[in-house]
């Protein structure tokens, strides 16, 4: 009986570094600013952190929520980092963009515009609210992260 128990322990404690390696990580970085260098950070952040767990061999899923200011970031007509946005979403196919749709029709009320005519980088997602979307995403396992 012993040597069963011995021998299960083992199998164990070998399948539990293959149990970690299949661990995939959750990040959910908030932009909410319209500081160019905040934007800056939080599409350094996402690549780092991206870089870091490839370089592990581990797995990442990063969201970048923008709602109130910050959703100028994902404006084509008025981010003020569209270029290094384009350059981060390139090499990222774990990234998702998700877009505060409260804000966004804040926005297109005040500029006299559908929200449809707002241009969003491509690719983003609207989302019914930033706020929301990082609660959910916090009850689903995802680390929130405000640079």
């Amino acid at each position: 009986m012993k040597r069963l128990l011995f021998a299960t322990a083992l199998v164990l404690a070998a399948a539990a570094p293959a149990v970690a390696a299949d661990k995939v990580h959750h990040l959910a970085l908030q932009i909410s600013d319209e500081s160019p260098e905040k934007m800056t950070t939080v599409l350094n952040n996402a690549a780092n952190v991206a870089r870091y767990y490839s370089e592990k061999g581990e797995e990442v899923e990063i969201r970048i929520v923008a709602f109130n200011a910050g959703v100028n970031m994902m404006r084509t007509d008025k981010s003020p980092v569209l270029e290094r946005l384009k350059s981060v979403t390139e090499s990222l196919p774990n990234l998702t963009l998700e877009v505060c749709g409260n804000t966004l029709d804040g926005m297109a009320h005040r500029e006299n515009k559908k929200v449809s005519d707002i241009p969003l980088f491509a690719g983003s997602k609207i989302v019914t609210a930033g706020v929301v979307e990082l609660i959910e995403l916090s009850e689903k396992g995802y680390t929130i992260v405000r640079p």
